[in-house]
């Protein structure tokens, strides 16, 4: 079995690399917080390391789930020069796509496999090992990582070269904002009008207006829970990575940077940790205004 790091223990990385224990790989986990990979391989087999470098040196499999581009530079700069001539690196991060090109072309230079491969599918996604990986690479790096990935993954598609994994995640976050925006306005208006939510819910969730978001978060969005998925303070890392995208190419994107206004809203509601379906919070709050 190939020996593999897996750097970067937060809520995502933490149950994904669980899973490729579980699975038998032999696995060194790193994390700038040493506490969080301690506590790691107290629940699973591996080991914690306490330096970065360590932990890649002798690793066939090197994965990142990091938070921002600084961070996936700087730690990729630690341990480029650390790593074994043939091994392959899989960046998880959700990061732009001229930092994916960059490392790709970094990693070439030494002889080393590079793809990036943000996913997609939440906490709860890492945690049944039910993610969607969209990535970026040469075909022959693509083809192996997926096996490694394949352990926490429902799917995963080869998009293209490098930097093409981390612009489809942009598409993906694009059409959540748009989805997530509409369902609060939806919701808000059913709620203003009196009707019943769940009503509501069973009457249009198996028509044109289901989505993924619409079966999984309207009763916590009616219930104002948002404790649940992925934070609005990464949705805007997110959104930014993604406008700054869309400047450089031309894309235009209205409705994608009014949603990451409204989002900014939230922050101002101290709803930065929230759940992005906390967009409905503020439709709420303007008519407690």
């Amino acid at each position: 079995m190939a020996v593999t790091a897996f750097l970067g223990l937060g809520v995502m990385g933490y149950p994904m690399a669980g899973h490729l224990s579980s699975e038998g790989h032999g696995i060194q986990v790193w994390n700038r917080t040493g506490s969080k990979a301690r506590a790691w391989v107290e629940q699973h087999p591996g080991q914690a390391c306490a330096d970065v470098e360590t932990a890649v040196c002798k690793a066939d499999f090197v994965l990142m789930c990091l938070g921002d581009d600084p961070d996936v530079r700087q730690v990729a700069d630690r341990i480029l020069p650390h790593m074994k001539r043939g091994a392959t690196l899989i960046d998880h991060t959700t990061g732009s796509a001229k930092l994916a090109r960059e490392l790709h072309d970094k990693a070439a230079a030494l002889g080393i496999n590079f793809v990036d491969a943000p996913v997609s599918g939440g906490q709860v996604g890492a945690e049944q090992g039910q993610l969607s990986i969209m990535c970026g690479g040469e075909q022959d790096a693509f083809d192996r990582a997926e096996p490694i990935m394949s352990a926490y993954a429902k799917t995963i598609i080869h998009a293209g070269p490098a930097g093409t994994g981390q612009l489809v995640k942009m598409v993906n976050q694009i059409c959540i904002a748009g989805l997530v925006q509409g369902l609060s306005e939806g919701l808000h208006f059913a709620k203003r009008a009196g009707l019943d939510p769940k009503t509501v819910i069973a009457a249009i969730s198996k028509g044109a207006a289901q989505s993924w978001q619409m079966e999984n978060r309207w009763r916590t969005m009616v219930d104002s829970y948002f404790d649940y998925g992925f934070s609005v303070n990464w949705m805007r890392k997110d959104l930014r990575i993604t406008l700054d995208e869309a400047r450089d190419n031309g894309a235009c994107l209205p409705v994608t940077a009014l949603v990451d206004q409204f989002y900014a809203e939230v922050q101002a509601m101290d709803g930065g940790c929230w759940d992005t379906s906390s967009l409905i919070a503020r439709l709420e709050n303007a008519n407690q205004s």
